[in-house]
Order: C-alpha cells, then structure tokens, then sequence
C-alpha cells in the first residue's frame, strides 16, 4: 500500500471514530461509506437491510464473485482516551474497531480497483448493527445474496494482543454462539424477622447461583468449551422483608449445538429442581443471541494463503474465543471464512469494548490487503 493510500485511509478511520453511531442510527456511517465509494469510482446500492451498503466490482470475463463484509456500529460506551480524534459524542464510541473494518473494506476496494490481475465480481457489504442489533440477518432478508451474486463470503476483525499485522486463521469454530438467559424465582413474602411464615427467594437464589457454575465443571465433557456467567441480580426493597421475588440474567457461551442443549437444559432442570426444594417456583426465560461463527474448510484454506500472498505472519495455533459475531449468519448461506488480525498490545487496558480501545491505523495496510489478497484467492480457486 502507498504512502498516499495509507495517509487517506488513516485519515478517514480517525473520521469515523470521532463520528460513531450505534446500531440501527449508522445514516451519516452509511452517507460516508457512499461518498468515498463515489471518490473511487465504485458503484454501490444503500439501504441494504436498513444503512447497510453493497458495493460491485466487476473486472474480466470470469463468472466467479465472491463477498467481503465490514461492520459499521459503534458501542454506547463513554470514551476516555484523550486523543485529537476522540468521539465527539457522549457514551457512544467505537470500541470495537468497526471504524477501522470499515475504512479496510473501502481499502481493499480501492486496492482491487487499481489491481488488473484479477478476473470476476467482488461484492463490498458494509453492515450495519453487527452490535446485537441483527445487521446481518437484515442484509440477508433483504436479499444480499440474491441481489449480489456471490459464491463465497469472507471478514475479519482487529484483536488486541495478537502482534500487529499477524493473521490468525481458525480451523472450523472461530467465535461462539452467545444465549441469554433470565431465571426468576417466586415465593411468600414476609417479615424477615419471621422467616418461618416465608418462602425465601433470595436463600433459594443463592443456592441456584451455586449450583449453576457446576454445569460447565460437571455437565460438560473437558473436551468441549461452554461458559455460563450470571452478570445481573435483583431482588428485594427493605432489609426487614423478605421479598416476594428474587431474578438473576446472565449468559451462556457454546460452540456446537449439543453442548447448547445440554447447557440450556440443565439451566432450566436445576432452577426448576431448587425451586421446588425450596417450595417456590421457578420462571425461566431463554433468548438465543446467534449462532457460533465457524469457518469452512476450503476458504478457511484461501484465507491463510491470502495471508501469505499479503506479505503477511499467518497463524494458526490460536484457540477460538467465546465472544460472538453475527458474521455467523452469512457462513449459513455460503461458504466463508472469518480471521483475526492483530491489533498490537492492548495499551492501558485497551482491549474490545473497552473504554480506551483504539483501532491501530498502521495496521490498516495489513487488513486492506488481506481483504484484497482473500477476494483474489477466492476468484481464482479451483473450488467450487
């Protein structure tokens, strides 16, 4: 990448992150997506599952095409980090480098429009709301796929403490499916000097607290992977009362839909089983959040010898993690891979959603050409 090239890019990723919109709110993101893409010469279509953009390259006779996507949304998250391009508005931030993902895809673009070595279609999709907001499952509603031909589809994000530049390439599960869960016991409210008369929720609720952290440790085989963490609970007004009702939400994290089976199950046997232990009853609520994002086979191939063909460290050694992406729900259509690229050592604390993250610029050469490198190999792979 030139120096030109890199200055511009820099200079409109640092745009973006003193401009964030949260999920659904990406108009003035998109309105900038499209103005840069109108600068290259690009032609596109907005409004794509709501502020999402497709753009179009077509080069050559090859009827080959393949998909590249960047997310869009900003975090409702307060930035502290005291730079001159700090976000200009008040708890909403880019916190998870989607400023960054966006201004690679529109380098890549720039990279594949002047590059004549290639022969097919790339498809550009900036998604909006990849935030827990559905952007993905939006895109493909309103038909990305059968709008935009393409056979295969590939993405990637920034990850804090992994070196700068390097490429990480998972075989098969990359990221996991998150679910949430709300679990809310009733019983017989009263004087809490008179704990006789009562059904006590909150005694109830601590032992339920305990016996779910077993679940991992004693329903799930040590070859497999699950988290269940419980991050809220609510229950009582006065310190001389026992309250009627006492609730607690939290999450879990799988990899394979055996494990969330079991998982899901369990959660609902033992708060219905120490409801009943302690004669009370037991609501439980469960909200599936997505799906594990796994990678192909084959693309997963092209994905770590497009990292090579950047000139770039591939890695394969790392472990999944058991944060989650909606990039899940285009590998249900096509064929795909997902990767992490090395944002350098996260500094202060920095990791994602963090309040002093920032997207590396000097990585911007690394994730602009894989994202170019990757549409190459795809386009000319002899897969079907």
């Amino acid at each position: 990448m030139d120096r030109d090239l890199l200055d511009k890019l820099t200079a409109w990723r640092r745009h973006l992150h003193a401009n964030p919109e949260l999920s659904l709110q990406e108009a003035e993101t998109s309105a900038f997506v499209q103005e840069k893409l109108k600068e290259l010469g690009i032609p596109f279509t907005a409004d794509v599952g709501g502020h999402g953009v497709v753009a179009t390259l077509t080069r050559g006779s090859s009827e080959r095409s393949v998909g590249l996507r960047a997310d869009m949304d900003a975090l409702p998250i307060q930035e502290v980090n005291d730079l001159p391009y700090k976000s200009g508005k008040t708890n909403v931030m880019h916190a998870c480098g989607h400023d960054g993902h966006t201004v690679s895809l529109l380098g890549a673009a720039a990279l594949l429009k002047s590059d004549e070595s290639w022969s097919g279609t790339v498809q550009f999709l900036f998604q909006p709301a990849e935030e827990g907001f559905g952007g993905a499952k939006a895109m493909i509603q309103d038909g990305v796929f059968e709008r935009f031909p393409m056979e295969r589809v590939f993405g990637l994000h920034n990850w804090p403490g992994l070196e700068a530049g390097t490429v990480a390439v998972h075989r098969g599960p990359v990221m996991a499916e998150p679910g949430k869960f709300k679990i809310t016991l009733s019983g017989t409210a009263g004087h809490a000097a008179k704990p006789e008369l009562t059904h006590d929720p909150i005694t109830a609720m601590g032992h339920l607290i305990v016996a779910l952290q077993t679940i991992v440790s004693r329903n799930v085989s040590p070859m497999e992977n699950a988290v269940v963490t419980i991050g809220q609970i609510h229950g009582g007004l006065a310190s001389n009362q026992i309250p009627t009702s006492v609730w607690i939400e939290g999450t879990y994290r799988v990899f394979t839909v055996p494990v969330r089976q079991r998982v899901v199950q369990r959660i609902r046997d033992i708060a219905n089983n120490i409801a009943a232990t302690f004669e009370m009853t037991a609501d439980v609520d469960f909200s599936l959040g997505g799906l594990a994002t796994v990678n192909t086979p084959a693309e997963e191939d092209m994905a770590a010898n497009a990292g090579k063909a950047a000139g770039l460290e591939v890695r394969r050694d790392i472990p999944a993690s058991t944060t989650s992406e909606d990039f899940c729900y285009f590998l249900q259509d096509r064929p795909g891979a997902y990767v992490w690229i090395g944002n350098g050592p996260a500094v202060d604390g920095g990791e994602l959603h963090n309040d002093r993250y920032d997207f590396n610029d000097a990585i911007l050469p690394a994730t602009s050409g894989w994202l170019a490198a990757v549409a190459k190999q795809a386009l000319a792979s002899n897969a079907p």
